[in-house]
């Protein structure tokens, strides 16, 4: 199977080298030539274009799947939108009006599209109730990658991804340090977020369906930040409530928003699906870090 995986970062680089484990063969598409480099030393093909400009397409060859795996880089809802909204759009037109078009989409959402839900579970069935401008254009983004590829005469997937982590992204001092707020961790280790696809691809499921890839446990941030302090073998972090971090002026009504967000997400649909997570919690996905900081801080 020939895969096409746009935004080719930090979960698509994984999921390239997934595939060509099992002898798929994935094209990375990166904007800049530097992220081809990291595309290219993970063992497989890299094209550079930017896949909100519909000509760079050109470059990039027929394939059997696309996955929609971009980034708009942290920025706010206009760019949100340009690449989440408009480039999925124009990649499925591109893609679709080919004489061979795919055979199916996977796009990758984030289970910031639930909203608050005072920390009560979550699941592919739950209405969605974005709370900021970016979510509302992300859920924007399902719809269109649920709907129109159907006019092309292919069907697309919804892998919404609960919060990422993994190499490059334990955020150890964070939560080490603190002070934390309380509230609810939904996780997925990036080796199991770029699983879930390729095990979707390979197995053929969830077309035209959402997927929640979050792992077991949703952690409490107070209960995380503890364990992991204890495993660090330092003191654990300074605390505080809701109402008491929304006091401090630097907050954006964005972070607000977020702040007052709270829900577990439920990966029962995946688990039932019958993919294996190689960390189904936080206790694995975190031993590597928390051994590498203790060997580092013991030196």
């Amino acid at each position: 199977m020939k895969v096409a995986i746009l935004g080719c970062g930090h979960v698509g680089i994984e999921l390239g080298r997934q595939l060509v484990a099992r002898d798929h063969e994935p094209i990375g598409v990166r904007r800049s030539a530097d992220g081809l480099e990291r595309i290219e030393a993970a063992g497989f093909e890299g094209v550079q274009a930017d896949i909100t400009d519909r000509e760079a397409f050109a470059a990039v060859p027929d394939v059997d799947a696309i996955v929609f795996a971009a980034s708009s880089g942290g920025r706010g809802a206009e760019a949100a939108r340009e690449v989440y909204v408009e480039g999925l759009r124009t990649a499925i037109e591109e893609f679709g009006e080919r004489e061979h078009a795919p055979e199916r989409l996977v796009y990758t959402s984030s289970t910031g599209v639930h909203g608050d839900h005072d920390g009560d579970w979550v699941d592919e069935e739950t209405p969605l109730e974005p709370t900021t401008d970016k979510t509302e254009v992300l859920a924007e983004a399902e719809r269109i990658a649920l709907e129109s590829p159907e006019k092309y005469g292919f069907e697309g997937t919804v892998a919404r991804f609960a919060g990422l982590y993994g190499p490059g992204r334990y955020r150890l001092e964070r939560y080490l340090e603190g002070p934390v707020t309380d509230g609810y961790l939904n996780m997925v280790h990036r080796d199991d977020a770029a699983g879930a696809i390729r095990y979707l691809l390979d197995e053929d499921l969830a077309r035209g369906e959402v997927v929640q890839v979050a792992d077991d446990e949703p952690a409490s941030k107070w209960a995380f930040a503890d364990w992991l302090a204890d495993e660090c073998g330092v003191e654990q972090p300074p605390k505080q409530t809701k109402a008491e971090r929304l006091t401090d002026d630097d907050i954006s009504e964005a972070g607000r928003r977020r702040i007052l967000t709270s829900k577990c997400c439920s990966n029962e649909k995946l688990r039932n699906l019958g993919y294996e997570f190689a960390y189904p919690t936080f206790r694995e996905g975190y031993r590597d870090a928390i051994e590498r900081y203790r060997t580092e801080t013991a030196d």
